[in-house]
């Protein structure tokens, strides 16, 4: 891939461009030292991914990564010195585009895993744009049988990669304290972030929010997030749990790999939700979904931040509805208030 660095940090450039040329098999397209030079030249020559510092002079990463991803939209990892201290920052930073983030490799120790760190995010990134382009058939399930004494129940499963922390916190916002269904947010976040995710959007919406654990069983206005790096999924019609399988979605935890287990497992009213993000991932899930009869809905380009996951699900003719951010969480709570009714 064509890697371009932002920092304003020479230690840190150089750390980076060494991680870089020990690893072979990637060029260093450019280097700026602060994000209003980053967003120029990235109009001159858009590179595959960009290596995006947080905090620098004139224009810091946030707002470049807001600014690319308007004009010249590309994969952005953000690269800075302690992540878990800027946690906040980090979330902003996705909120505009970013895909991901990573603390700076160390200088003095070129094989450190920080470097090894640095080098898993691009892979994963490398094998994200290598699937944006692969289209996916949905496969088939029969329907499962419903268990004896089973009450079905209201669910919303919602995907999201770059963009989406911003994307989910403004549906989550828009839900009422009584929201009559559970709701399971798998988004494209490292691991270490998920806890500091799940407690900022804990502030964001009048729902309890906390991360998916083994053998969870969802329930009405609560909120779980995905919180490791294997995938979550139904293990059976009421409860949660996480495996390594499939081992070669280009993302750990895979949006499809959730929405296709709702589809094979989940026996009530459920609602697929596909927000922001670049690649596919969610797609063939949320054509599942569809297929079973399920109520789906995708973001529209307008207002996410990469339309890549949206647009895919739009072209397999997944969704039901093609919905405005702004529009979404007002929809679920008017669907689902009048299921209840009914």
């Amino acid at each position: 891939m064509r890697i371009a660095i932002v920092n304003d940090t020479p230690l840190a450039i150089e750390a980076m461009r060494r991680v870089l040329v020990v690893a072979g098999g990637h060029k260093l397209a450019w280097i700026a030292r602060d994000g209003a030079e980053a967003v120029t030249l990235c109009a001159q020559d858009r590179p595959d991914l960009i290596l995006m510092d947080l905090i620098m002079p004139r224009m810091d990463g946030i707002e470049a990564t807001r600014r690319i991803m308007a004009r010249t939209p590309c994969a952005i990892v953000v690269v800075s010195a302690d992540v878990n201290r800027s946690a906040g920052k980090v979330f902003e930073a996705m909120g505009a585009g970013a895909l991901d983030a990573v603390n700076t490799p160390v200088i003095e120790r070129p094989g450190s895993p920080g470097g090894d760190a640095l080098l898993a995010k691009i892979d994963t990134i490398a094998r994200l744009i290598g699937a944006a382009g692969s289209p996916g058939r949905p496969p088939s399930h029969e329907a499962p049988k419903q268990p004896s004494g089973f009450h079905p129940d209201q669910l919303v499963a919602i995907g999201a990669s770059a963009g989406g922390p911003a994307a989910v916190a403004r549906i989550l916002s828009a839900l009422p304290e009584d929201f009559p269904a559970a709701v399971v947010v798998v988004q494209h976040v490292d691991q270490q972030f998920a806890p500091g995710l799940a407690n900022w959007l804990h502030c964001q919406t009048p729902l309890r929010v906390g991360l998916a654990q083994e053998g969870d069983r969802p329930q009405a206005g609560q909120v779980l997030l995905a919180g490791q790096e294997n995938h979550l999924a139904f293990a059976s019609p009421t409860r949660l749990t996480y495996t390594r399988q499939p081992s070669d979605c280009s993302y750990h935890p895979s949006i499809d790999v959730f929405f296709k287990s709702v589809d094979r497992h989940w026996q009530g009213k459920a609602i697929g939700v596909l927000l922001t993000g670049m690649g596919r991932d969610g797609a063939e899930g949320l054509k599942a979904l569809r297929d079973r009869g399920h109520h789906t809905i995708a973001q529209d380009q307008a207002t996410s931040a990469v339309f890549g996951m949206p647009k895919a699900a739009i072209e397999l003719d997944a969704a039901t509805e093609i919905l405005s951010l702004d529009k979404i969480g007002p929809r679920l709570t008017n669907m689902l208030a009048y299921a209840v009714r009914a």
